[in-house]
């Protein structure tokens, strides 16, 4: 017998998942016998339908933008009022419009991250200390999410390599480790996320030195909106949504493959590369098609999700065994 125990923030269940995808999240928590409010659904991010009006940005929350640019095959970008209103951030509420209703308990100052692990360099090192040193550039990215939805979103921040490299890894430091806060004062919904807190994702170091893996401090000339993952997120565009994890506190570089939190939780779903791919459905997803959000009809899902210069990092891969 499964007992639902409801978030004091709990609304009718007709509003808490309007998209038939995210329903179905709720059966792999059955199967795995989780069986409360806790629904399982990737980091993904940001989607549809808006859920409250976004905050306002405070006073002064215009970044300065060295340079942009267009990496989104020149696609019309999602409004700020979608990818503000619906996000999976299940630290503040599992339906997509809670993090947006619940996310200003987030204190995102003084933040840091604590650096460790294979590296010359480690430490904590504290927001400003780890911003000042970049020139911040917009990139525009899709972002594909693996319940098959996507977005194309302005992001503002600067490239992962340039700040893990700060810290000198090592010859041993073969994958890189990232860790979400998880503070249940700031985020007291979290125990009814149905997810192993804190948060964790991994990278290869190779693709964590790509070009195109980013972090993430804004998007759409502003600070980044707590719901979104202040006050720093990776942004990884040829991987599904959950691979962009937020609010990072923690970068550990090690010598194996990290555990990662979706993958702990459902190895058959969630592959630890979890790269977009349309010819490898995931087990009630096919990935073939997508919908972005705003628009009526699906579209084709393409390899690496339109990114193929990240190819050449899984020469001789079975993206079928690693997925």
């Amino acid at each position: 017998m499964l007992i639902r125990i409801l978030p004091p923030s709990a609304v009718p269940s007709s509003e808490i998942t309007p998209e038939p995808a995210y329903y179905s999240r709720r059966d792999i928590l059955a199967r795995m016998g989780l069986g409360t409010a806790a629904l399982l659904a990737s980091g993904c991010g940001e989607a549809a339908a808006p859920a409250v009006p976004p905050a306002a940005p405070a006073p002064g929350a215009g970044l300065k933008i060295a340079k942009r640019s267009e990496q989104a095959g020149g696609e019309t970008q999602t409004p700020f009022e979608t990818t503000s209103t619906y996000n999976n951030y299940y630290e503040f509420g599992t339906d997509k419009g809670d993090p947006a209703r619940n996310a200003h308990t987030l204190r995102t100052r003084p933040w840091s991250v604590a650096v460790e692990g294979e590296c010359e360099a480690p430490g904590r090192i504290d927001l400003d200390g780890l911003i000042k040193p970049h020139a911040l550039e917009e990139r525009v990215y899709r972002h594909r999410c693996v319940e098959a939805w996507s977005i194309v979103v302005p992001w503002v921040g600067f490239p992962l390599a340039e700040l893990l490299k700060r810290f000198k890894p090592t010859s041993k430091a073969k994958y890189v480790a990232f860790e979400t806060l998880y503070d249940k004062e700031q985020m007291p919904l979290a125990r009814w996320s149905g997810l192993e807190l804190p948060y964790k994702e991994g990278l290869r170091i190779d693709e964590a030195m790509h070009p195109l893996a980013f972090v993430s401090v804004g998007m759409y000339g502003k600070i980044l909106p707590n719901q979104n993952g202040a006050p720093l997120r990776l942004i990884l565009p040829w991987k599904y949504g959950y691979k962009s994890i937020k609010s990072v506190v923690r970068i550990r570089f090690t010598e194996r493959a990290p555990v990662t939190t979706w993958n702990q939780m459902a190895p058959n779903e969630y592959g630890f590369y979890s790269n977009v791919n349309p010819d490898v459905d995931h087990p009630r997803w096919s990935q073939a098609s997508e919908r972005r959000l705003g628009e009526l009809f699906k579209r084709k899902t393409l390899p690496y999700n339109g990114y193929p210069e990240v190819a050449s990092l899984y020469t001789g891969m079975d993206p079928k065994k690693l997925y």
